[in-house]
């Protein structure tokens, strides 16, 4: 755990610290596109953040690939080096877009083609255990197909949801540590091997979502641009694709007792073709409802508009840091829930809890308006910004009123020498 935690700090301190840098740099090279209709910023931003993502992705690998334990991912598998590869080519396509604005469909491609590198190179997907059926062997076509479908639907789901401040890289943080807890644990408590390399992937995709956040919360001062929704989304979709077509369950078996029950115990996860949805099922639903929705218009699925769940949260009457935390607060819950599943999924309290806070999370959405207090003794722990206000009243002076006074006061009533009249104990001169 303490090497997984080294690469994690070392990524999200690289990221951090090239965020400032890279965005000196986008805002020389002009990547600061005019404010687009269905923005939400008022002012133009630089993108580009994802070269600094990029960067502490390598670093990560680079550090891993020189920790005693996590070198062994390197020496037993190709994945780490298939996953650099896709991820240097659909970064440099997303740095290419941030700058110029490449067509949707040429987009499309370079992630089929990304994908396509990752295949080739070993990350693919080779069985799909399904519940209550067994191990499914699939052929080279299927699991090539099932591999880029995978990849293509994750990295678009992340390019959607990212709209707001903060929210692409807090959704995909709160993932990839749902999805880290839930490989450790097949890695280390049933001795599988296969399951290492998409523990190292969540790892660093933490690193460098948790090195940029700083960066990008609201008011954001860089964004991650394609560059970086698009890193994240193939990371992601990387380590879900090397877990779920790599490890066997027929090695479970011998800790669980049978195929069957060792197909169970990774439920929901290992649900074929759902299982990065399960990950980040608030941004896949995202993606489902905006092609529905632009297809039923007669538009293009890759039209932008403004209907995207964070629009209609804003619509709703929700600030737009209040939104955020709410897309954080139902990410966590699906995430963290079905790990939780995952691990008994025979105990009733795991569905009564999450059953309880989905209630609480449907009362957040319907009242936008509603002010959380923070109790006294946490105020110095908070930013500014979530602070309780301290009631500002106008102190008491012996000159709180002149102008009525001298209006009130009838002439010759208290006049002094030259028409000057007493008031609040003082002598007050008319103006000549």
């Amino acid at each position: 755990m303490r090497e997984y935690l080294l690469t994690l700090c070392i990524t999200a301190a690289v990221t951090y610290l090239l965020t400032g840098p890279v965005r000196k740099f986008a805002i020389v090279a002009g990547a600061m596109p005019e404010i687009r209709a269905r923005d939400v910023h008022r002012e133009p931003t630089p993108r580009l953040g994802g070269i600094a993502m990029f960067f502490g992705l390598c670093a990560g690998l680079l550090v891993a690939d020189h920790l005693t334990n996590l070198n062994e991912v390197f020496e037993k598998s190709n994945e780490p080096r298939a996953l650099l590869s896709g991820a240097a080519l659909i970064w440099l396509i997303g740095v290419l877009d941030d700058k110029f604005e490449i067509d949707a469909l040429i987009k499309l491609g370079a992630q089929m083609i990304a994908a396509g590198v990752m295949v080739v190179q070993g990350l693919t997907i080779l069985w799909l255990p399904i519940p209550f059926v067994g191990t499914v062997a699939l052929t080279q076509w299927q699991g090539t197909l099932l591999t880029v479908a995978l990849v293509v639907i994750t990295i678009n789901a992340v390019n959607f949801v990212d709209g707001l401040d903060g929210l692409a890289a807090g959704m995909v943080c709160i993932a990839a540590a749902a999805f880290f807890m839930y490989a450790y644990r097949i890695w280390y408590s049933y001795g599988i091997e296969a399951a290492a390399p998409a523990t190292l992937f969540s790892a660093i995709l933490m690193g460098m979502c948790l090195g940029f956040l700083p960066h990008n919360m609201h008011p954001a001062r860089i964004f991650m641009g394609d560059s970086g929704s698009m890193l994240i989304g193939l990371i992601l979709a990387a380590g879900a694709i090397s877990i779920t077509g790599q490890v066997d369950p027929d090695a479970m078996k011998l800790y669980v007792g049978s195929e069957r029950d060792a197909v169970h115990q990774m439920v929901p996860v290992y649900i074929p073709l759902l299982m990065p949805l399960t990950i980040i099922a608030i941004p896949a639903a995202d993606l489902i409802l905006a092609i529905v929705r632009r297809t039923w218009r007669g538009q293009s699925p890759f039209a932008a508009d403004r209907g995207h769940l964070h629009h209609r949260l804003l619509e709703v009457g929700h600030s737009h840091s209040r939104a955020v935390l709410i897309m954080y607060f139902w990410s966590a819950l699906i995430g963290f829930g079905a790990l939780a599943y995952s691990v008994n999924s025979a105990s009733m309290w795991i569905v009564l809890g999450v059953a309880a806070l989905s209630a609480v999370g449907l009362v957040l959405l319907l009242l936008p308006r509603f002010t959380p207090r923070a109790p006294r003794w946490a105020q110095s722990f908070l930013p500014p910004r979530y602070r309780r206000r301290k009631a500002l009243t106008a102190p008491a002076s012996p000159v709180a009123a002149p102008q009525e006074t001298e209006e009130r006061t009838p002439v010759g009533a208290g006049a002094g020498v030259n028409g000057a009249t007493a008031v609040g104990g003082r002598t007050r001169f008319p103006r000549r």
